[in-house]
């Protein structure tokens, strides 16, 4: 075993293997960027080396800054985490080269599934099914085109080069082929350095089933069973698990056969993931084919760990090291049923728009574990509460994992485990995975890449916690704050005795920004009403003994509700059983001329890069008309028009950099 590593990677993958390398008593060596000096991921290591500028291409991507950290710290092997280097097979050769050992397959089988048309000619050549598409090297416009045609619409652009729905399109007509081409081809070229693509069928219900296989350079590779990421928006990722649900004991063996086959043509040694698309057929069994082969650890490796015991880290570390494979195929366990989640910071309701800024507060379900395989609910994160998500990387805060005995009781600890989640300071989609979490089709296992959008419904735009509630727990934490600070004089206490009658309080409050007055009544006899609008509802009030002054035992007229709130300065996060609500002091003088100056401003949603604009000074444009695309967290986001207008001006060029809020062009009204 190496007794120093160095991990090239950053956030909650770092902090991940460092966990596994601290209790194998390896010594860790972090890289960090300017953005990261302080992050989580360099406290979670024995020595830490500064690689560069925020930027990945100037920091994380620089491999021969990293070998040559490697080298001063006298680390023996490199970890590439996933993203970034890990599928570089320059690096990998780098680092054989140097002399350090790479945790991940040889240079030559990276570049063997590194082209995601190589890799389906190679697979095409080993008779693993193939989607019908184009996977040639001739990237003409025109020609691809043509295939696009012959393929049949709809079809999908994907990256060759890629990975995380990072150059991937979705194209359903002829007319949207040429500008849906470009889009992916410029997504990849940020993202990858490599803007060639190929052209498939899209499956109009597919699955996304992927098996972890594990291979060693003793000859021995196996798979450790699959994974269903089927739930996902924007092509990524959002919830995973294992095992599938309705995948048959032959079908699993067949794809796990597949996917063994797959790791053998290229030599592989180490972790990687066969990624297969799959689709039921009309007697009911799954049909599939090969997708791609991510020459890695993925990011739900997680619940691979879970139903199986075995901590994949450690595998590859021993892998890596020139140790066998711990056990053979017919050794390898699955028990339970375990899910995980990722919670990022994003707004689902805008489109999933990434988000920026500090982690105000950040709590997690009572006794979770944090990056530990052998221990569930389990947390993987790379910041903690008052860390800030940086515009520079992508946007995962944590991921959350859960485990039970049958699917259903997994689903039942994931929806407890998201509700005792309590993140503040930015926008995440910890609700939206609630709800994802308790819609008909995931609770059903009726699966595909679709289901957001089929469930869009209930997902989407919908009332948070009832205005009542909110109040309640604002009126609680108010109550509780007035209440610590009384002694024994009665001439000073806050409860509410008055000589003559009793004590009324005003609160007036904006719930997602709309005017919301309350007030606390409260009797001479003790009895306390919330008066909101028409309605007075009697209210009892009591903090939960251990709750740290965050927790309310609250009873709003006769039903009972226990709700968290945190207060900071004007505003309160208030969370309960029924969903979350974001409530502010409101004073209506301060607000009473805001929005008056926003006629014709249109500014960027969040800081990122101008990538292009779709529309020149004096175009006619209408409401929802696509006008600019900003590229922000390694992703390409289209701006459109609020309204009917003119554009009368553009205040940025491509390429320039803008901050959150900057105006982008002046629109006059129509």
């Amino acid at each position: 075993m190496f007794h120093k590593i160095l991990i090239a990677n950053r956030g909650e993958i770092a902090c991940r293997v460092a966990a596994t390398a601290r209790r194998l008593g390896v010594r860790t060596v972090a890289v960090y960027s300017d953005a990261d000096a302080d992050a989580r991921h360099v406290r979670a290591c024995d020595e830490a080396v500064h690689v560069g500028a925020a930027a990945p291409r100037d920091s994380y991507l620089r491999w021969e800054r990293i070998i040559e950290a490697a080298r001063a710290t006298g680390a023996q092997a490199v970890h590439p985490g996933y993203g970034f280097l890990s599928e570089n097979e320059d690096f990998a050769q780098a680092c054989a080269d140097a002399g350090i050992v790479f945790i991940g397959p040889p240079a030559a089988a990276i570049a063997a599934m590194g082209s995601k048309s190589a890799a389906k000619a190679l697979m095409d050549q080993a008779g693993v099914p193939l989607v019908p598409g184009y996977h040639g090297r001739d990237n003409d416009p025109a020609l691809l085109a043509r295939e696009a045609e012959r393929i049949g619409y709809p079809v999908l652009i994907k990256a060759s080069a890629g990975g995380g729905g990072k150059g991937m399109r979705r194209v359903d007509r002829a007319e949207d082929f040429v500008t849906a081409l470009e889009g992916c081809q410029r997504e990849a070229r940020n993202s990858f350095g490599d803007d060639h693509v190929l052209i498939e069928r899209y499956v109009l219900k597919p699955r996304h089933i992927e098996i972890q296989v594990f291979a060693d350079s003793l000859g021995h590779c196996i798979h450790l069973n699959e994974r269903d990421c089927s739930v996902q928006r924007r092509h990524q990722k959002v919830l995973e698990e294992s095992p599938a649900p309705g995948l048959s004991a032959a079908r699993r063996a067949e794809m796990g056969a597949a996917a063994v086959a797959a790791a053998r043509a290229v030599g592989y040694v180490g972790a990687g993931t066969v990624e297969f698309i799959a689709e039921e057929r009309d007697d009911g069994d799954i049909g599939f084919y090969f997708m791609e082969m991510n020459t890695r650890l993925q990011v739900e490796h997680p619940v691979t760990e879970a139903v199986t015991g075995l901590d994949l880290v450690e595998w590859q570390l021993r892998v890596a090291a020139g140790q066998p494979l711990p056990l053979t195929q017919e050794q390898v366990p699955m028990r339970g049923h375990a899910i995980e989640a990722r919670i990022c910071a994003e707004n689902p309701d805008a489109g999933f728009l990434p988000a920026t800024g500090s982690l105000h507060i950040a709590r997690w379900p009572a006794h979770v574990s944090f990056e530990r395989s052998d221990t569930l609910p389990r947390v993987d994160a790379g910041v903690g509460e008052g860390d800030a998500i940086s515009p520079h990387y992508d946007s995962m805060i944590a991921k959350l994992i859960v485990w039970g005995d049958t699917r259903a009781q997994a689903l039942a600890r994931l929806d407890t485990a998201l509700r005792d989640t309590h993140i503040v300071g930015l926008h995440q989609n910890v609700a939206f995975l609630r709800r994802v979490v308790q819609s008909r089709s995931f609770a059903t296992a009726e699966l595909d890449t679709a289901l957001i959008e089929r469930e869009r419904a209930v997902l989407f735009d919908l009332p948070g916690m009832p205005p009542a509630v909110a109040a309640a727990g604002v009126a609680a934490a108010v109550l509780a704050e007035e209440n610590a600070l009384e002694d024994a004089d009665p001439w000073s206490r806050r409860d509410g005795w008055r000589l003559h009658g009793g004590a009324r309080r005003r609160l007036d409050l904006a719930l997602a920004g709309v005017p919301m007055s309350v007030m606390i009544e409260r009797g001479h006899d003790g009895r306390t009403v919330l008066a909101l609008g028409d309605e007075r509802l009697p209210l009892t009030a009591h903090p939960v003994p251990g709750g740290g002054g965050t927790r309310h035992d609250i009873v709003l007229a006769g039903q009972r509700h226990r709700l968290t709130v945190y207060r900071q300065g004007e505003r309160f996060a208030v969370f309960g059983e029924t969903g979350s609500a974001l409530v502010a002091e409101h004073d209506a003088i301060a607000h009473a001329g805001e929005g008056a100056s926003e006629g014709g401003r249109l500014t960027a949603p969040m800081p990122g890069k101008v990538v292009s604009f779709l529309a020149r000074a004096g175009d006619k444009v209408v409401k929802g008309q696509a006008l600019a695309v900003m590229e922000a967290m390694k992703m390409e986001h289209t701006i459109t028009a609020p309204r009917d207008g003119t554009v009368e001006a553009l205040l940025y060029a491509p390429g320039d950099q803008v901050s959150e809020g900057g105006e982008l062009l002046k629109l006059a009204a129509a």
